[in-house]
């Protein structure tokens, strides 16, 4: 799949063959596969449990509390978009796509704003 049409002789024909596939490209393809799995499986919908007025990230140790570069910990921006977002109805992968945040990023501020009791999962 990884060469244009045409350039790969063997491709469904007799002449096709386990023995022509790499090693490293069945590790990769395997690694993109478990990604996409861990992904739709970590994909869930929240509600704000607190929709009105602002949860005072900081005092939680989810927000910085000084201007300048976040020093890791959780994407802060990631956090804004999933508190505005969490309505029951956005999954977290709809956030993503719409923040352009990845999709981990996502997930973790979720999980922190999860357990500082700021969004509760909504069940399926």
């Amino acid at each position: 799949m990884r060469t244009p049409h045409g350039e790969f002789p063997e491709y469904h024909t007799s002449g096709d063959n386990p023995g022509l596939v790499q090693p490293a490209s069945l590790a990769g393809s395997l690694e993109a596969g478990l990604a996409i799995l861990d992904t739709l499986e970590g994909n869930r919908r929240y509600m704000s449990e607190n929709p009105k007025g602002e949860p005072q990230l900081g005092r939680r140790g989810l927000y910085r509390s000084m201007g300048g570069f976040a020093q890791g910990g959780v994407d802060e921006l990631a956090l804004l978009w999933v508190l505005n977002l969490s309505d029951g109805e956005h999954s977290l992968l709809d956030i993503a796509a719409r923040s352009g945040r990845n999709f981990d990023s996502v997930r973790g501020a979720a999980e922190a704003l999860a357990a500082h009791g700021l969004l509760k999962e909504v069940p399926k």
